[in-house]
């Protein structure tokens, strides 16, 4: 009987494949058409993140979506972490694939910032909780949902580099394969904002709690 090879090609194909799974899960939609509110897609920026969500005026839906969604990029590197730390970088990069361009949707999905947060707190959690306290003071300080988004996981791939190696609690947080995960997450994040660096740049972007009426 052979023993587990982390390595093999079927053992990373299953961790990019179980993450994408459990990216790919729609819970904004999902809470939303439960709830009675009809399809998200059709309503703000047809977004299925939590933004959106919040955009039907239930703020109880929308934390439900940001932790549900924040939660899934969390359990997939968990999970594949169980057998091997490099299994939970993949399982991680599959779970945000799977989050901005679900098969189900028609490759359709949303912008991946809870779940690239939830993602980060996982795989390396003094990263993660950095970029959350980004988030927040930009988001305070500027009203832009989008922007605190994109500072938030820009930071992501420098803090990652910056304590390569630092030990926290006794533990070496971060390594080279985790920070080429930040840099993935940062990057699919930037892609999927582009309309919303657009409107940044042009002064047209709405600020939280404000109602969005086109899509983008």
């Amino acid at each position: 009987m052979s023993s587990f090879d982390p390595t093999s090609t079927w053992v990373l194909a299953a961790a990019a494949v179980l993450g994408y799974l459990l990216g790919s899960i729609p819970f904004g939609l999902v809470l939303t058409r439960a709830a009675g509110l009809g399809d998200i897609r059709s309503i703000g920026s047809g977004n299925i993140g939590a933004t959106n969500v919040l955009r039907t005026g239930n703020k109880g839906l929308a934390l439900a979506t940001l932790l549900l969604d924040g939660g899934k990029g969390a359990a997939a590197v968990l999970v594949a972490g169980l057998f091997d730390p490099m299994l939970a970088v993949i399982a991680g990069g599959g779970a945000m694939l799977g989050h901005n361009y679900p098969v189900w949707l028609g490759f359709k999905g949303g912008k991946g910032v809870a779940t690239a947060l939830g993602t980060l707190l996982a795989i390396m959690w003094p990263v993660g909780a950095l970029c959350c306290l980004i988030w927040l003071v930009m988001a305070l300080l500027f009203r832009y949902s989008s922007l605190a988004s994109l500072t938030s996981v820009a930071a992501a791939p420098v803090l990652a580099l910056a304590l390569s190696g630092v030990a926290i609690f006794g533990a070496v947080w971060t390594d080279l394969p985790r920070a080429a995960l930040a840099l993935f997450i940062a990057v699919l994040v930037f892609i999927r904002h582009d309309g919303n660096i657009r409107r940044l740049l042009r002064g047209e972007e709405p600020k939280i709690g404000q109602k969005k009426t086109a899509a983008g």
